[in-house]
């Protein structure tokens, strides 16, 4: 038997064809490792932002960063951004 293959952001912005130069993956859209290069997006298990540039990414108000320089937290998860997309069909099913 295969094991089912781990939903990755990167393989997420594959499958999706979004484009980004980095994504993150987390199911709950709240905890994520920094996005560093752009265009960037978080997903989160049922859909994502995209950051098109690094001052979009920076201004958000609904991510904050650290204590940790390594990690950003978004309180509320991705799905409290304005610009939030659902997708269909959501990540979770693959």
């Amino acid at each position: 038997m295969t094991e089912p293959k781990a939903i990755t952001g990167e393989r997420l912005n594959l499958v999706y064809r979004l484009g980004a130069a980095q994504s993150r993956y987390r199911e709950d859209g709240m905890w994520y490792h920094p996005l560093n290069e752009f265009p960037g997006v978080l997903f989160d298990g049922q859909g994502y932002v995209l950051f098109k540039t690094r001052e979009e990414y920076e201004s958000c108000h609904q991510v904050r960063k650290g204590p940790d320089p390594n990690h950003i937290h978004v309180d509320q998860g991705i799905a409290s951004i304005p610009r939030y997309v659902k997708l269909d069909p959501p990540p979770r099913g693959f």
